[in-house]
């Protein structure tokens, strides 16, 4: 529609609406592993296979990205997810997704992280598939950047440049989360602590790409299509060809050679158990990696001694 250049966000969220026409290219890959699904601790579902049947709970609605990646997954596992005698998805908002699946509402869940480690911290569900560590997600981008058709066709260079500096974010914020994490929050970006940020940013790999973000798009059409998220006549690798766009100057090489700066202080955070992280997001008493018991302050900081 014209309302912005550039951006980034996820590939699966982009590849329907180009199908449909949507005059966007993606030029380059962000970070990867942020979606899961999470069954009930309470279930006795222990594997994908185990969903058939059961009701999935998905947050906001059944376009987002949490659930386009679990209707994915179950795809590749034999289920249909365009039949409700296979998947039931359930819509739920995602401040009640927790109370859904302890109450039984719901027997899996879609998340994302931090939600997906703060409800793992307060054992209450066990995961399934995990998009950092499963294979073939783990060495796809979830993420990416996108540029408008308009500014590609008119201002290659312009295109080029904004996708540079977005891959040059991902890097930096690679190299340093922490403060990354305190920008996001002083900058009113996520409401959230600095502390609960740098940690929902220790869970994501922004490890930013070009080749391999290009075989993202197909891989990801692929199983799109076989989950029935693409149209019947829809040819994956065309539209993965259509997704996607060389720039000048964007390169795997570019990317190697680029060098960052280091923040003083800023570098990874602590890494916590998911246990610890329940905790701070509860506000409450947890414990370091080193055994000490450590105190949590109600604005989300380890008191670590």
């Amino acid at each position: 529609m014209g309302k912005f250049d550039a951006n980034h966000t996820l590939v699966m969220f982009l590849l329907k609406p180009i199908e449909q026409g949507l005059d966007v290219k993606i030029t380059g890959g962000i970070h990867t592993g942020c979606l899961r699904i999470q069954a009930s601790a309470k279930s006795t579902i222990m594997s994908v296979e185990d969903l058939k049947g059961k009701k999935i709970g998905v947050p906001t609605n059944l376009g987002s990205p949490p659930a386009l990646f679990a209707k994915r997954v179950v795809a590749a596992h034999g289920i249909d997810p365009s039949k409700k005698e296979d998947i039931d998805w359930i819509a739920i908002a995602p401040e009640a997704m927790a109370i859904a699946v302890d109450k039984g509402q719901v027997d899996a869940i879609a998340t994302s992280e931090p939600m997906g480690s703060i409800l793992l911290g307060k054992k209450l569900v066990r995961t399934v598939a995990d998009q950092a560590v499963d294979s073939p997600y783990k060495d796809e981008y979830c993420c990416a950047a996108v540029v408008s058709g308009k500014l590609a066709r008119e201002n290659p260079a312009a295109a080029a440049k904004v996708t540079r500096a977005l891959l040059k974010g991902a890097k930096w914020v690679n190299t340093n989360p922490t403060a990354a994490a305190k920008l996001g929050v002083e900058k009113k970006y996520v409401a959230s602590t600095p502390e609960m940020n740098a940690q929902a940013l220790s869970k994501l790999n922004y490890i930013p790409g070009v080749a391999r973000c290009r075989d993202t798009l197909l891989s990801a059409a692929t199983e799109m299509k076989n989950s029935k998220l693409l149209g019947s006549g829809t040819d994956p690798a065309q539209l993965a060809k259509k997704a996607w766009l060389e720039l000048p100057g964007v390169s795997d090489e570019w990317v190697k050679n680029l060098e960052v700066e280091k923040i003083a202080g800023g570098g990874p955070p602590p890494r916590l158990t998911p246990e610890m992280l329940a905790a701070m997001f509860d506000g409450k008493d947890a414990c370091c990696s080193c055994c000490v018991p450590v105190k949590v302050g109600a604005d989300g900081k380890i008191l670590c001694p």
